[in-house]
């Protein structure tokens, strides 16, 4: 049987596209081992997937002044070495990195090991794990066209992102129950990230007497972001969060509209839901400006910034977008970005038959 360590930490979007790929890696024929860091988000994901976890330790990689500069490469390099005990160990024959602080010391300890590394970058400018480990790395997979352009030709593949199969198995039935709607009349489902979005929470409930007059709307708001005052609106419901009901959300959703996030964005793509992007303002790590205007060129979302959003803004970039959605659902259906995880998968298997 083959071995494979994946790898990737620090927020759950290091780690969901790791879980994506599991029943892949498995149906290929692969044993699974993670490395990950201490008391972390992945510490607590990985084990509960039945995957064996080994813990490292880890520097931050901090681009700002701080004490903890001075200590962290003495952590990356004792990561690297507990690495390299894991992987002879284990004795894997690839590793793949989906970024974040811990894939620093791994993909060098593979390099050492002679084992070869594929990283995922999900967003459009490479983070500062990936852009170290690239050295290390036979390949790197990509979300974004553009993204290829500033990579070495020889290791930049265009993949997309690996999604959980689970959110393309939703059923139309369940989600209307739900939401206690109606099938006959159009859904826009509102997400803001796991946190809520005030901005948009804020313009969305100002735009509901116009909205809901031709569409139904599952607003996802965020925690302690509910309001009260209009719990019992017809055709209007509420969650704070959903986690495993969301598929079943989005089976019945006819157009979203979400801020830019990669991994949130490719979803939309797979599930091929037209959708109205509203990036966060600059200054966010994986800049989703840049990833709105990426889908934006490709015809897969239309975008309205958050500087431009007004009630009478948002009302007029829905219609517009539900008058043009077969546009949108066309373009998707033509996207080389779909299929990621058999993509990945296939990769995988290649460079471990050439090794």
């Amino acid at each position: 049987m083959k071995k494979i360590i994946l790898t990737g930490g620090g927020t759950a979007g290091h780690i969901t596209p790791n879980l994506a790929l599991l029943p892949y890696l498995k149906e290929a024929g692969f044993d699974v081992a993670y490395i990950g860091s201490r008391d972390s988000i992945e510490s607590r994901l990985i084990p509960e997937a039945g995957i064996p976890f080994h813990e490292i330790s880890t520097g931050k990689l901090r681009r700002y002044l701080s004490l903890k500069n001075l200590t962290d490469p003495f952590r990356v390099v004792n990561g690297i070495s507990q690495a390299k005990k894991i992987i002879r160990e284990f004795k894997p024959d690839i590793v793949f990195s989906k970024g974040g602080y811990v894939g620093l010391p791994v993909a060098v300890a593979a390099k050492k090991c002679h084992v070869p590394v594929i990283l995922h970058e999900s967003d459009m400018t490479p983070g500062l794990a990936n852009k170290l480990c690239l050295p290390y790395a036979e390949k790197i997979c990509c979300n974004f066209p553009e993204t290829v352009k500033v990579l070495p030709e020889d290791k930049a593949v265009l993949t997309g992102s690996p999604i959980r199969d689970e959110i393309l198995k939703g059923d139309p039935e369940r989600g209307f129950e739900l939401c206690h709607f109606q099938p006959n009349k159009p859904v826009i489902l509102v997400i803001g990230g796991s946190l809520g979005a005030a901005a948009i929470n804020e313009v969305v409930r100002k735009a509901l007497p116009v909205l809901l007059k031709d569409f139904q709307i599952v607003h996802l708001c965020g925690r302690g972001k509910l309001d009260e005052s209009i719990v019992n609106t017809p055709g209007y419901i509420q969650f704070e969060y959903v986690t495993d009901d969301l598929r079943h959300l989005f089976a019945i959703t006819d157009l979203v509209i979400s801020r830019a996030g990669a991994n949130s964005i490719c979803e939309l793509l797979a599930l091929k839901k037209p959708n109205l992007l509203i990036p966060l303002s600059k200054g966010s790590r994986g800049d989703q400006i840049l990833n709105a205007a990426s889908f934006e060129s490709q015809g897969y979302s239309a975008v309205l910034s958050e500087k431009d959003m007004t009630p009478e803004s948002l009302v007029e970039r829905v219609t517009e977008l539900y008058f043009t959605r077969q546009t949108y659902i066309e373009n998707m259906s033509k996207s080389v970005q779909s299929n990621a995880n058999r993509k990945i998968t296939e990769l995988i298997r290649t460079l471990v038959a050439k090794d």
